[in-house]
């Protein structure tokens, strides 16, 4: 059960990897290795479910709500307008630096929502994401290393 509990607080939106190696280490004491494991499974089990999430959302509001047609619109427009090129250079490297450095809404659900709204492709957005949940995981794990 303490895995069970481990995997979903990983696939939680505000813990993600931040809250559930703690709380395999700490509360269900749990081995560092199996904690990172568990940890990085669940965090990565929402991004491929949400990067397609957004697009279509994104996609059904603005052809149904004209007031969320232009606001996507001018969303993209100015992310792109303002970031774009420095993105376009190494986007992929830039979402795994993003999602790698675990602070506040840097993880894997605000990293899906970088990589729609840059258009970021999808396999890039994976890899990325992916090798920033590893390292972020990895991170964490140090730092919970350090108390024990």
């Amino acid at each position: 059960m303490d895995y069970f509990f481990t995997i979903l607080v990983a696939t939680l939106p505000v813990f993600e990897l931040r809250g559930a190696i703690p709380l395999a280490v700490g509360v269900f004491h749990m081995p560092l290795f199996p904690a990172y494991v568990l940890s990085v499974l669940g965090n990565f089990l929402p991004v491929t479910p949400l990067l397609f999430f957004w697009d279509r959302v994104a996609h059904r509001l603005a052809a149904r709500v004209s007031f969320f047609h232009r606001a996507f619109d001018w969303v993209f427009e100015r992310t792109r307008r303002k970031h774009g090129k420095k993105f376009e250079v190494a986007s992929a490297f830039a979402l795994f630096v993003f999602v790698a450095i675990p602070l506040p809404l840097t993880g894997a659900w605000t990293g899906t929502i970088v990589a729609f709204l840059f258009g970021i492709p999808f396999w890039r957005a994976i890899l990325a994401i992916g090798g920033g949940i590893l390292v972020s995981g990895l991170l964490v794990l140090s730092s919970v290393g350090l108390f024990l």
